[in-house]
């Protein structure tokens, strides 16, 4: 597992502003059970969060970012030709979850259609966050989806 973890300072003082973030990435290969295993590393960076930093998640935080989860991976699996990776950062106020993947086609984002089979998971992305970016990248391209969480 290629996982990379960055914990808050003891030296932080209470109550100020601090760009330190928790960070946790891993690479997965497009094997079977991945979506289930990015999954699983959100959950316990969720948990980690919680119980390091005190963040304060609202009542749909995690499944919201469950969701989030599934269908970045989800598309990163089905459109891109090659490894990619999933990066989730994330401190009191703010998370973050971005995957880049080798492809450099960015996403479409379709207009709401319930009739239209498919197309739907970054309709589903936007609508779940609170800001989403694609941009193309060395590598490929990296979509990041943001949460703000309750203070």
């Amino acid at each position: 597992m290629n996982e990379q973890v960055t914990s808050r300072p003891d030296s932080a003082a209470p109550g100020a502003p601090t760009t330190d973030v928790l960070l946790t990435a891993e690479v997965f290969d497009g094997e079977q059970g991945c979506i289930a295993q990015a999954r699983a590393l959100a959950d316990r960076f969720l948990s980690r969060l919680v119980a390091e930093w005190l963040a304060v998640l609202g009542e749909h935080t995690r499944s919201d970012l469950m969701l989030a989860v599934s269908e970045l991976i989800t598309n990163a699996d089905r459109y891109s030709h090659g490894p990619y990776m999933l990066e989730l950062e994330g401190n009191a106020q703010r998370i973050s979850v971005t995957v880049y993947d080798s492809s450099t086609a960015l996403p479409v984002l379709y207009s709401p259609d319930p009739a239209r089979l498919g197309g739907h998971g970054m309709e589903i992305v936007v609508a779940l966050c609170d800001r989403v970016t694609a941009e193309r990248v060395p590598v490929g391209k990296r979509i990041r989806a943001e949460f703000e969480l309750s203070s």
